[in-house]
């Protein structure tokens, strides 16, 4: 309780006799016991679910964690302090996996001839999502090969652009594609895999268009995490829903995992009393699997309108590490948006394209697409070989008078 390894509400309290007490619950699904007991995993998903909760575990408290209880729907591990002898964290996790020998998870060869049914590339993979190093060439090393065909694909197409927003897209060259394109570069430094990302800003900013656009570039599935794919009325569904995407994701990898309005399964769990341990279920289902997500390269990237209502916890560095910012488009990227969005039309020289700018300043990219869009047709209704200022000027008319007027063409609908 005192290190703050899970929030006060999962907990429930009842009284015995003259005493307080308090209780955490869990499904049979989900494992709830003592680690000391050394009940080794069953498949490879329940061996690395208990390796990224001993490590976010250990990064919330230095406390030992060899006579701790394994919670695994909260993927946390809660020390006891009993007055047992201690063991170091690699001969705790060598233990548990091997269940019961007393080998250290950094000897490698060892723990991999204890392990054959893994195979030593998945014992190399719970050893690295460990926060331990495997042997320089150890043939269970993870390879990119996934990530190497993804390289290929993404060189051969056309640069990536992200019309009127060049902050993000310098952005995601930066952090995702150059990283992507560059994988071994990154690996000898230690970088494997580009980081989870949350967008955030108002409705309409061009969040959704920008996620577009970088999963075509990549040529990678995508897999949604929206009401239409994990929501559910029935208790405990909604996190294994949430928990089957993430596996989907997995098995395409390298793929990329879009989580829209991410408030809706996110939000606070101090505050948010609708749910209760339901919605704090779900939370630590995300927890759980975004950390798992970069291991296995899948790309996470959460868009939100409300970022101040999202659980701190999932904001945190080593979960989602960059939180940008998107606004709506300057005067400087409504002019660019224009002007690459007029550049394969037939365009008369006297359209204005910075009056037109100005006039769409701090609108949505989805209206100035929808004017150019409209003065294109009403140049086509007119019969006319080129786009002039006066449909530009028209289709204008039309955005401005949609709240309150019937549409252009006279007739309500």
């Amino acid at each position: 309780m005192e290190s703050d390894l899970l929030p006060d509400t999962v907990w429930e309290s009842f009284s015995l006799g003259q005493n307080d007490y308090l209780a955490i619950t869990s499904e049979p699904r989900h494992r709830l016991e003592p680690v000391a007991a050394n009940c080794s995993p069953d498949t490879k998903a329940d061996a690395l679910s208990f390796v990224l909760s001993f490590r976010e575990s250990r990064k919330l408290s230095s406390a030992p964690l060899h006579d701790a209880i394994y919670v695994e729907r909260y993927s946390r591990l809660l020390p006891t302090w009993s007055v047992s002898e201690g063991s170091t964290d690699e001969e705790i996790l060598g233990a548990w996996l091997t269940g019961g020998v007393s080998i250290p998870v950094t000897s490698f060869r060892r723990l991999s001839s204890l392990l054959g049914w893994l195979g030593k590339k998945d014992v190399a993979e719970l050893v690295l999502a460990a926060g331990f190093s495997v042997p320089q060439g150890a043939a269970g090393a993870p390879t990119p090969t996934t990530t190497a065909g993804a390289e290929t694909s993404t060189r051969s197409r056309q640069p990536f652009c992200l019309p009127g927003r060049p902050v993000l897209e310098a952005f995601f060259k930066d952090h995702v594609i150059h990283m992507i394109e560059h994988a071994e570069r990154y690996r000898r430094f230690g970088i494997d895999f580009p980081a989870a990302i949350v967008l955030h800003g108002p409705p309409g900013c061009g969040k959704t268009f920008a996620v577009e656009r970088l999963g075509e570039h990549l040529g990678w599935p995508v897999f949604p995490v929206d009401s239409s794919s994990v929501a559910s009325p029935y208790i405990h569904d909604t996190s294994k829903k949430i928990g089957e995407v993430f596996d989907r994701a997995m098995d395409a990898a390298p793929s990329l995992i879009v989580i829209d309005e991410m408030e809706a399964y996110l939000s606070d769990r101090q505050i948010h009393h609708s749910t209760g341990l339901h919605h704090v279920e779900e939370v630590g289902e995300f927890l759980r699997r975004i950390l798992e997500a970069g291991q296995r390269q899948v790309l996470v990237i959460g868009m939100t309108n409300r970022l101040e209502m999202i659980d701190s916890a999932i904001l945190r560095r080593g979960r989602f590490d960059h939180v940008i910012e998107v606004g709506m488009p300057s005067a400087t990227e409504t002019a660019e948006l224009i002007k690459v969005l007029l550049a394969d039309l037939p365009v008369e020289g006297t359209v204005d394209t910075e009056a037109t700018a100005a006039a769409l300043t701090g609108r949505p990219p989805s209206d100035i697409a929808f004017v150019i869009r409209e003065a294109a047709r009403l140049a086509a209704r007119a019969g006319q070989s080129t786009l002039d200022d006066e449909m530009v000027q028209r289709a204008l008319t039309c955005l401005q008078s949609r709240p309150t007027q019937a549409p252009c063409n006279g007739h309500r609908l």
